[in-house]
Parts: C-alpha cells; structure tokens; sequence
C-alpha cells in the first residue's frame, strides 16, 4: 500500500476508529452504555501495558539481530514518512481492533457465552496469527504487473516475526495482568513496535520523502 491518497485514508480512518474506542472506554469509566460498542474498549493496568511493549520491543530486538546474523538487513524496501505515520498511528489500530479486538472475543467466548477450553483458544489464536502474517505483504506484492508471489528469505522471515509478534499481542490481550481484556496494552504494544521500526528504517536511511 504505497498510493499517498490511500494512505491518507487509511490514516484517517484509523485515527478515527480510535476516536471511538476512546469514548466507549470514555463511557465504560461512567458506567454508561458504550455508542459503538467496539471491543476492549476498557481500562488497563499500567503494568499491563508496560509488559506488553516490553515484549514487543525484545521482539524488535531480536528480529533485528537475525536479520543481521542471516544476512538480510540490506533487504528492506524505501518507505515515505506517511507510510511511516500510517504504521505507527492508525495500522495498529486498526489491525488490533480487527485481531485481537473481534477475532480473540470470538476465540475466547462461544455463542451460548460459555467460555471456550484453552486448547480450543490457543489453537485459534496460531490461526489467527497465520492469517495476519500472511495478510502482510512480505510474501507477495500486488502492483501493476499483478499479483506476485515473493517467496523468498526476507519474506518467510517478515512473515514469521509478524507471526511472532502476533501471538505475543494475543497473550497481552487474553493474559491474567490484563484482567478487563483491555486493547489498550495492545495498541501500545504494536505501536511501539513499528515505530522501532520505523525509527531504525530512519537510521538506515531507508525513509525517502514525505509522500
């Protein structure tokens, strides 16, 4: 997703849906009724958020060593600061919202609002994290020659540490020190994570204009 104009929505629109999760954890602090509702939309240990960046950011750590180590660093593609923004403001909002907002309440809780065994939950939590590794675009690109498949080193090793990264935002949603399932510590984890990202994209000159 490169187009400035499609950026710029997407930016907007995840800006958006956080101003939503905000007044429905607004309303959750009065005890009203959420307007939306949308989900995790509650308060959170600092503790809780704490953890979870810390995880994230020891995951940053080390994929930036294997990449070193296997060779791979110079593999990055040029990002613009508005891809950069994107990544850091509104991706994780949207993407936890999406993950570890709807997919883990479904994962968690079955229909009859009994909750499900935990072999049954951590089952579907590895899927779901396949499907948001692969939802990246690291083993494929789509531009105007089509639909491509990269199947290369760089790309299996984006993909597993978006795997990796994944299953570690589900524990910080579902985990004890979390007790109201907030996203909260989620957004905070992801967010931080992609601006290290971002930021040591920066150091290595791979951030090229604004748009």
């Amino acid at each position: 997703m490169t187009q400035p104009w499609l950026l710029f929505v997407m930016t907007g629109a995840g800006l958006y849906v956080l101003r939503l999760w905000l007044g429905d954890r607004k309303a959750h602090r009065r005890n009203a009724a959420p307007l939306h509702p949308l989900p995790g939309a509650v308060d959170a240990p600092l503790a809780a958020s704490v953890i979870a960046l810390g995880g994230t950011l020891v995951l940053l750590g080390a994929e930036t060593l294997l990449e070193r180590k296997l060779g791979l660093a110079g593999e990055q593609s040029h990002m613009t600061w508005l891809f950069g923004l994107y990544s850091v403001a509104a991706a994780p909002v949207i993407e936890e919202i999406i993950f570890r907002g709807y997919l883990a309440a479904g994962l968690a809780q079955a229909r009859n609002g009994r909750s499900r065994p935990p072999v049954v939950i951590w089952s579907g939590v590895i899927a779901a994290s396949v499907g948001f590794a692969l939802l990246h675009p690291f083993l494929w690109h789509w531009d105007e020659a089509g639909f491509v498949l990269t199947l290369d080193a760089k790309g299996w090793f984006s993909s597993a540490a978006a795997f990796a990264t994944s299953l570690w935002l589900y524990v910080a949603r579902l985990a004890p020190w979390n007790p109201g399932h907030s996203l909260l510590p989620c957004f905070i984890g992801h967010g931080g994570k992609n601006l290290g990202g971002r930021a040591s994209n920066h150091a290595k000159g791979w951030v090229t204009g604004w748009f």
